[in-house]
Order: structure tokens, then C-alpha cells, then sequence
């Protein structure tokens, strides 16, 4: 995006701030064990919005996050309720942050080690440990080609990081707990990541499309590699 300040740039802010607010609220199951927190449609393509617009499409995740928060009657404004906020937004950094290799992302690995070092000094998890090591793959995803899937899987786990800890710190919870959750947390996080990328691409095709007629390469970004073409002969 070399201009979202303008006035089309806030509308694709607007847009995507608009399908996560809805999203939001489309619950599709609980998270096992650890909160009465449920998983939403959003789950599947939030981090798509960093890919697009940058640190505006991490501020849409905010801001649609925030949005649903202050507009639930039953919300509760404590501390540890808006950092909930905050596992989302940095699966979208994540998510843009890795395709662009050419810069630096001191933070994107910050996120995942110092999250596993944050559950590693909890009592609780110094018993299930191992749990804490499905976040070295937001770190080794940094380091392989990059891949959709694989940018997908790291935002998703990247994100997963900090739920995980907050859940640890704030909940009640037990090793055995954590232990039962491998398998669950393996398998939620795949079709997490196959959402995103599959999100991505939908998304990609269809401003891809626009984009001929609305000139959107200076608003969005548009991956072309992910652009499909259709053989029609």
C-alpha cells in the first residue's frame, strides 16, 4: 500500500474492518478446556488483512475486535479482557510481516520465544512444557521459502502463543490439561492455517479482479503468483 491514508484506502480499511466485525460474531466452536471463549469465522481469515493493507489491515483487526468488545452489553473492561484483543493482531502482523523476507522482524520472532518462555515459568507449565514447542513453528517458518501455507500456519501459531499464555496465566488450568490439548490444538490449527491461505487466495482472485477496473495496486497489496488462470481454450 503506498497510500492508505487516502480516501479509497480507508474504504478497503473500512471493508475489511466490516466482514472481520461480522465475522466476529459467527461462532464456530469452543476453545477445549481452557476459557468459555469460542473460535469464530474470523479465525479462518483474519490474518489475511495484514497481507493487504499492512499495518492498516493490523489496525482493521483491532479495530473490528475492539468494536465487538465495547458493543457487548455484557463486556467487562478489565485488563486481561482487552488483551484478548491481541492475538489476532499479531497473527495479521505475523502473516504480513512474512511475506515481505526483505525486511527485518525482530518482533515476529519475539512474540513466539518470549511466549514460550512466559508459559515455561508458570508452575502449571513447567509440568506440560512440550506444549510450548508448537510455537518454535511460527520461528522455523521464518527461515524456510516462502511458502502460503506455511505463512498461514505461523501466523495462526503465532497467535495461538499468546491465547495459550493468557489462558495459562488467567484461567485454571492443569498439565494434564495441555497434554489432552496436543492432539486437539494440532489439528485446530491446520484447518486454521488451510482457512487462511485459502481466505488469502479467494480474497487475492477477487481484488485481483477489481483491480482492473479500480486501479487498487496502490491501495492493496495484490499478490500476483496467487492470481489463478483460468485456461479457457
Amino acid at each position: 500500500m503506498k497510500n492508505p491514508i487516502s480516501t479509497r484506502g480507508i474504504v478497503f480499511l473500512a471493508i475489511f474492518a466490516l466482514l472481520a466485525f461480522f465475522s466476529l460474531q459467527i461462532s464456530i466452536f469452543k476453545i477445549e478446556g481452557v476459557t468459555s471463549r469460542n473460535f469464530t469465522g474470523f479465525d479462518f481469515f483474519g490474518p489475511v488483512a495484514g497481507g493487504f493493507l499492512g499495518i492498516a489491515g493490523v489496525a482493521s483487526v483491532f479495530i473490528a475486535k475492539l468494536a465487538i468488545f465495547v458493543l457487548d452489553p455484557k463486556a467487562d473492561f478489565t485488563i486481561i479482557n482487552i488483551l484478548w484483543l491481541t492475538p489476532m493482531i499479531f497473527g495479521a502482523y505475523y502473516f504480513w510481516k512474512n511475506g515481505l523476507r526483505k525486511t527485518s522482524d525482530k518482533l515476529g520472532l519475539a512474540v513466539p520465544v518470549l511466549a514460550m518462555f512466559a508459559f515455561w515459568m508458570h508452575p502449571i507449565g513447567q509440568q506440560a512444557w512440550y506444549y510450548a514447542l508448537f510455537w518454535t513453528i511460527p520461528i522455523i517458518a521464518k527461515f524456510l521459502p516462502d511458502r502460503l501455507f506455511l505463512r498461514s500456519l505461523g501466523a495462526t501459531f503465532s497467535q495461538h502463543s499468546i491465547g495459550s499464555v493468557l489462558a495459562l496465566y488467567t484461567g485454571t488450568t492443569t498439565a494434564g490439561m495441555w497434554t489432552g490439548l496436543l492432539p486437539v490444538t494440532a489439528t485446530e490449527r491446520i484447518l486454521f492455517a488451510i482457512g487462511i491461505a485459502a481466505s488469502y487466495v479467494i480474497f487475492t482472485n477477487v481484488l485481483n479482479a477489481v483491480d482492473t477496473v479500480l486501479d487498487l495496486g496502490r491501495y492493496v497489496n495484490v499478490e500476483k503468483r496467487y492470481v489463478l488462470q483460468l485456461n479457457l481454450d
